[in-house]
């Protein structure tokens, strides 16, 4: 979880990779309407998320259900929506990607063919209620990815 540039799309994809778990980005929940308004530079509401939400809850529930292991990449901002997202389920970890605000902003312009501005950011930092460390493993992504993964890896124990 993070904010947008924080690398969840890459992180989770090379974690997914290394320990030959699925891999699901939240970004594909989003309706075409809600990548449109992104698009265009305006900050999503709680109403625009919450159709988001209930089908990011809905995957996980199925997920859990099958007992299957999926590393999904997911903003997850405001602790209601981890709440939505997966209630107090114990057998899901949240895993926050910290960083400054200038590492993402950069990360976020060096960034080509993707719905999310860089002017955005400051609206998701807005947003952004970080977890506890006890609700949460915090990366700092100031590390090479290999680091990364490995450091997460060794938090999970996998």
């Amino acid at each position: 979880m993070g904010v947008a540039g924080s690398g969840k799309t890459t992180i989770g994809q090379a974690l997914a990779a290394a320990i030959k778990w699925e891999f699901d980005d939240a970004d594909t929940f989003h309706s075409v309407a809600a990548k449109a308004k992104m698009s265009r530079g305006e900050p999503l509401t709680d109403a625009d998320r919450q159709p988001w939400l209930e089908s990011l809850q809905t995957a996980i529930a199925q997920w859990l259900q099958a007992e299957k292991n999926v590393i999904l990449a997911c903003s997850a901002l405001k602790a209601s929506y981890r709440q939505i997202l997966c209630g107090d389920d114990s057998r899901v970890k949240l895993v926050y990607l910290t960083g400054r605000y200038e590492l993402i902003e950069q990360r976020l312009r060096d960034r080509h063919g993707h719905f999310m501005p860089a002017n955005l950011l400051q609206s998701q930092f807005d947003t952004l209620e970080a977890p506890t460390t006890a609700a949460a493993i915090y990366i700092d992504i100031s590390q090479d990815l290999g680091a990364i993964v490995q450091q997460i890896r060794n938090s999970l124990n996998v």
